[in-house]
C-alpha cells in the first residue's frame, strides 16, 4: 500500500513554516542589533578608536622618512664605516631648506633629540644658516655644528628612517638602541620608568589590601544589621560618590599636612612633640591614605552584595556542630565571600594603577604613579610616542592580570552586585 506524501507545513498566507521562522529570527536579530547599535557605536568611538590610536602612536615613526626623504635615499648603500659622501650632505641641505620653508623641522628635531642629545640644536642652528651655506656642503655643515661630523649621527638618521620603531617601548623600560642597533640600558641618571612601574604596582597592591582589611568588617556589618540600619550605613558608604574627587583629595591635604588637623590633634594630646610633626603628605603615605579612602566603596559594595546572599543559618549550623567562632568563620563563612573579595580586589587594583589626580596632588616625588609621567610626556615633553608606549604597557599588564585572575579564580565567579 503506497504512502501519500505529506505536504510541508505552511503559514496562513501559504509561506512554508521553516521560511517564516527564519524570517522571524532575522527580524528579531535586526531589531536587537538596531537597539544595541548606539551603544556599540559609542564603544567604538570612545574606547576602540582611542586604544587603536594609542597603539599606533607607540610605534609610528614618520618624522625622518618624511622630512629627510632625500637624505634617506642618498644614504642607501652607505658603508657605515666613515662619514657619508658629499651627495648625502647636499641632500640634507635640500631637506632642511624645504623643512625650514614649510616650518616643520620641529617634529624632526624633537624626534631625533629623543634618541641623541643635541640633535635639536644641530638641526635648528643649521637651518638658520642655510642661506650662507655653499658647496662643498660636507665641510660647511660640519663647520656649523660638529654633530654632522659624528658617525653616530648618520647611523641614527639611517636607523630612524623606518616608518615603525620600537624605540618608544625601549625607552618605556629604560632601554635604548646603540648606533649599531644593540639594546642597552640608559644611564643611571635617566632610569625612571621601570621604578615607577614597580612603585605603581606595589602601591596599588597595598591599597587593595588596605581596602580589603577595612572594607570586610564594614560589609559584614552592613549585611548583618536590620535593613533600616544597614540602609543608613549604606548612605554613609556611598556619600563620597556625591563629592568631587578633587575636593576629597584636597581635604586629605588639609588633614595630613604638617600643620594639618591630624598633626595638631597629636600635638594637643601629647602623642608627638610640636617640633616632631609627622610628614604624611607629598609622599607615599599621603598617596596610600588618600587612595584607600577614595577606593574603599569599590571594595565594600562587591563584598556586601555577596555577604547579603549568605544565609545566617550556615554559621548557626556550624556553631551547633561544635565549631568555635573563628573556625566557623574560616571554614564556612570566609570561603563563601571569596567571589566578593575577588571582585573588589580586581576592581580596586585596576582602578589604582590608572589613578592620576590623587597621586599628582598628594604624592609628591616619591608617591607619584606611572600615570603621572604619561601626563608629563603628553603635556610637557610632548613625547606622545613614549606616552603611548607607557600606556600600552600598562594596558598589557591589566590584560595579563585579568587573564591570570580568570585562570586562578574565574571571572564567572565574580559578583559585583
Amino acid at each position: 500500500m503506497s504512502e501519500t506524501p505529506t505536504s510541508p507545513l505552511t503559514t496562513a498566507d501559504g509561506v512554508p513554516l521553516k521560511v517564516s521562522l527564519r524570517r522571524a529570527v532575522r527580524r528579531s536579530k535586526l531589531k536587537a542589533f538596531l537597539l544595541v547599535s548606539p551603544l556599540l557605536l559609542f564603544l567604538i568611538v570612545a574606547f576602540v578608536m582611542p586604544i587603536g590610536e594609542m597603539l599606533w602612536r607607540s610605534v609610528d615613526n614618520p618624522e625622518v622618512s618624511t622630512h629627510l626623504s632625500r637624505t634617506v635615499d642618498a644614504l642607501e648603500g652607505w658603508d657605515r664605516q666613515s662619514l657619508p659622501d658629499e651627495p648625502v650632505f647636499a641632500a640634507l641641505v635640500e631637506d632642511l631648506r624645504e623643512g625650514q620653508e614649510g616650518r616643520n623641522l620641529g617634529l624632526l628635531s624633537s624626534r631625533l633629540n629623543y634618541e641623541k642629545s643635541g640633535m635639536r640644536s644641530a638641526i635648528t642652528r643649521t637651518a638658520r644658516q642655510l642661506r650662507t651655506v655653499e658647496p662643498p656642503y660636507r665641510e660647511a655643515l660640519i663647520e656649523i655644528n660638529d654633530t654632522w661630523g659624528e658617525l653616530d649621527t648618520w647611523k641614527l638618521i639611517q636607523r630612524e628612517a623606518t616608518p615603525y620603531t620600537l624605540a618608544y617601548y625601549l625607552a618605556a623600560v629604560d632601554r635604548q638602541l646603540t648606533p649599531t642597533g644593540e639594546i642597552v640600558q640608559v644611564p643611571d641618571h635617566l632610569k625612571v620608568h621601570v621604578s615607577l612601574f614597580w612603585r605603581t604596582f606595589w602601591m596599588s597592591a597595598v591599597i587593595t589590601g588596605l581596602t580589603l582589611l577595612l572594607g570586610y568588617p564594614i560589609a559584614f556589618l552592613l549585611s548583618s544589621l536590620p535593613l533600616r540600619h544597614s540602609n543608613l550605613l549604606m548612605i554613609l558608604v556611598l556619600l563620597p560618590f556625591w563629592t568631587s574627587l578633587l575636593v576629597r583629595t584636597t581635604t586629605w591635604i588639609a588633614i595630613l599636612q604638617s600643620q594639618g588637623v591630624l598633626n595638631d590633634l597629636m600635638v594637643a594630646i601629647g602623642v608627638i612633640a610640636d617640633e616632631a610633626r609627622w610628614q604624611m603628605i607629598h609622599n607615599k603615605t599621603g598617596t596610600i591614605v588618600a587612595m584607600t579612602h577614595i577606593l574603599l566603596p569599590f571594595m565594600i559594595l562587591p563584598l556586601y552584595s555577596v555577604m547579603k546572599t549568605i544565609p545566617p543559618s550556615y554559621m548557626r549550623a556550624a556553631r551547633s556542630l561544635g565549631g568555635r567562632p573563628f573556625l566557623c568563620f574560616r571554614r564556612v563563612y570566609f570561603p563563601l565571600t571569596i567571589p566578593g573579595i575577588a571582585a573588589g580586589g580586581i576592581l580596586v587594583f585596576i582602578l589604582s594603577i590608572g589613578y592620576y589626580i590623587t597621586p599628582a596632588l598628594v604624592g609628591g616625588q616619591s608617591g607619584r604613579f606611572i600615570t603621572n609621567y604619561i601626563a608629563y610626556h603628553m603635556q610637557t615633553s610632548l613625547n606622545w610616542g613614549l606616552a603611548a608606549a607607557i600606556a600600552s604597557i600598562l594596558l598589557l599588564v591589566v590584560i595579563v592580570f585579568y587573564m591570570v585572575f580568570n585562570r586562578l579564580i574565574g571571572v564567572d565567579k565574580v559578583k559585583l552586585g
